[in-house]
């Protein structure tokens, strides 16, 4: 482990001293090592020299040379790999398999994911390495996890939100326009993967502070997406009834969804029965709110279809903006649907700092999104964009494995090491 240090007026962050090798592509792997780098650990990403992680092709977008405007890399791999170093390394190779058991004799945690076993041919799996490096935390992120039936499969997002789950209860129901399992708008499977290993190093890192011992942190996509199925699920174990898609609503809370406007829609999120008479005074449906079937959240739940149509009735003669206001002003949760152009554009968000710009080798400068952890005695500092491929092959190998000028050149001169310049 390396020694932090930070002056008096620079605190160092949560996890500096820790170092990371980052065996991991796409996005479930990346996003724990993004988020570890944003907390200070060194995150060293090992990358195949031809072409590297797959994301930096999944474009376009992709992020332009400022000055020759050839495509650098696509904003996909912007979005998980911000904080990291790029070696570029031939696993296949011995020689490149030999200098990563040397890099990970160095490191702290190893994240991965290559399918079940994959990395046992190269002398990087778990037991091999365990054997050599007792202290060693390594973290293994797979579709299906370490063990049953599935776990050869590959797994990606798309795949584990339907397994899972998830489209089950996401689109409007089969009988109404448009209905139809839909996925999320956003890899979710992926991203709350990459938390829960994020959130798993760091406790299997404090068992090792306690007892000098690493561990293996089985991490499956199918495991984290039936685990935050949360209310959904439970509702079904407690009944014995699967939920269904219901559109924008919930199945727990009514109202809790979007309404239409005369200008386009905006969600009311009424948590309870106080918002709820609150809410219905602000539209004028006082009478309504009394009503014997919509007086708790149980009974709303039960008449929702009593109860919406009569709010939406009255909900599109006024505007969005206006509707926000009139609720905001009696602490009514309520806010229009931002595009994501809106949403950057939000005085909240750009209060609060969400949108970055880092220093780039090539692009110049480049955007970058906020870690919403915001920390009172340590906050994240931004300090890296994204590398290129390969940035940081020669400052890693000099540094962390004390090879000379000499040695490196010669390994790039045999092809399993690349350098960029």
């Amino acid at each position: 482990m390396t020694t932090p240090t930070a002056s008096p007026t620079t605190p160092a962050a949560p996890l500096a001293g820790l170092r990371v090798l980052d065996l991991t592509r796409i996005l479930a792997g990346p996003w724990a090592t993004q988020n570890l780098a944003d907390l200070g650990a060194e995150v060293i990403k090992i990358e195949h020299p031809n072409g590297g992680d797959d994301t930096r092709q999944m474009g376009p977008p992709f992020v332009r040379d400022q000055h020759s405007g050839e495509p650098v890399d696509a904003a996909y791999f912007l979005a998980a790999n911000r904080g990291k170093q790029s070696v570029a390394i031939d696993i296949a190779t011995p020689e490149g398999q030999k200098l990563v058991r040397a890099l990970a004799a160095r490191c702290d945690i190893l994240v991965e994911n290559f399918k079940v076993g994959g990395l046992a041919r190269y002398g990087l799996d778990y037991a091999t390495l365990h054997a050599e490096l007792p202290r060693l935390v390594y973290c293994s992120i797979t579709g299906f996890g370490q063990t049953g039936p599935y776990k050869q499969r590959a797994g990606y997002d798309y795949l584990i939100q339907g397994m899972g789950g998830l489209m089950s209860v996401t689109g409007e129901p089969d009988d109404k326009p448009g209905g139809g399992p839909q996925r999320a708008g956003v890899a979710l499977a992926d991203v709350m993967s990459g938390m829960y290993a994020a959130l798993g190093i760091l406790a299997a890192m404090r068992h090792r502070d306690l007892t000098g011992i690493g561990q293996h942190l089985d991490i499956g996509m199918l495991d984290v997406q039936v685990a935050v199925l949360v209310n959904q699920s439970m509702n079904y174990l407690t009944t014995g009834k699967a939920p269904t898609r219901m559109g924008n609503g919930h199945p727990n809370i009514v109202p809790y969804q979007y309404f239409p406007a005369s200008d386009g829609q905006f969600i009311l999120a009424v948590g309870n029965d106080a918002q709820f008479r609150r809410a219905m005074q602000v539209l004028g449906l006082e009478a309504e709110a009394a009503d014997p079937r919509f007086t708790t959240i149980a009974l709303r739940v039960a008449n929702r279809d009593a109860l919406l149509p009569l709010m939406a009735e009255r909900t599109r003669t006024r505007t969005v903006d206006e509707w926000v206001a009139a609720m905001e002003s009696v602490d009514v949760p309520c806010g229009p649907i931002n595009t994501i152009d809106r949403v950057f554009a939000d005085p909240q968000v750009k209060a609060r700092g969400m949108q970055l710009t880092l220093a780039h080798k090539r692009a110049g400068e480049i955007p970058s999104v906020a870690n919403p952890m915001r920390f009172s005695e340590t906050p994240i500092r931004y300090e890296n964009a994204p590398p290129l491929l390969g940035q940081h092959t020669r400052d890693v190998l000099r540094r962390v494995l004390g090879a000379s000028d000499a040695e490196i050149a010669e390994w790039i001169a045999q092809g399993f090491v690349k350098e960029t310049p």
